[in-house]
C-alpha cells in the first residue's frame, strides 16, 4: 500500500465538530455559537456599512439601524457582554438595591416628619331637589 492510500480521506467542518464533540447536546452548543458570530458579524457589517462611505460607491438613503442594533447588542448579551453604559446612574456600578432595613428607617423618618395629610376636596355646588312632576 501506498502512503496517500493509508491516509484518511478529509472532513468539513461537519465533520469535525462530530469528532471534537461526540454529545449531541455540545454538537448543538456549538452550532449555536457558530450561528449567533454569524449573526453578530452580519449586523456588525450592516451597522458599519451606514456609517462608513465606500469610495466610488453613492449611496441612495441611509437605512434606519434600530433594528439592526438591537439585534447586535442582543447577540452580545447572549455571550456576556453588556453593551449600555452606566452614565444614568452616575458612573456608579454598585447595586441600586435597598434592603428591607433601610425601607424599614425610611418609613420611619418619613412618618416623623410629615405624620398626617390633609386632602381638600373642592367641587361644584350640588343642589338636589325632588321633582314636583313624579309626586
Amino acid at each position: 500500500m501506498t502512503d496517500s492510500a493509508k491516509k484518511e480521506p478529509k472532513k468539513g467542518i461537519v465533520g469535525k465538530i462530530k469528532e471534537a464533540a461526540e454529545d449531541k447536546e455540545e454538537q448543538l452548543a456549538i452550532l449555536s455559537t457558530f450561528v449567533r458570530l454569524g449573526v453578530m458579524i452580519w449586523a456588525g457589517g450592516i451597522l458599519t456599512l451606514n456609517y462608513v462611505e465606500i469610495p466610488g460607491y453613492k449611496q441612495e438613503q441611509k437605512i434606519d439601524p434600530t433594528f439592526i442594533a438591537s439585534v447586535f447588542t442582543g447577540v452580545l448579551a447572549t455571550f456576556g457582554v453588556q453593551a449600555g453604559s452606566n452614565k444614568k446612574n452616575g458612573g456608579n456600578t454598585a447595586s441600586n438595591n435597598i434592603s428591607k432595613k433601610d425601607m424599614e428607617m425610611l418609613i420611619e423618618k418619613a412618618s416623623q416628619t410629615a405624620p398626617a395629610q390633609t386632602i381638600r376636596i373642592e367641587s361644584a355646588p350640588l343642589n338636589i331637589v325632588s321633582d314636583p312632576k313624579k309626586s
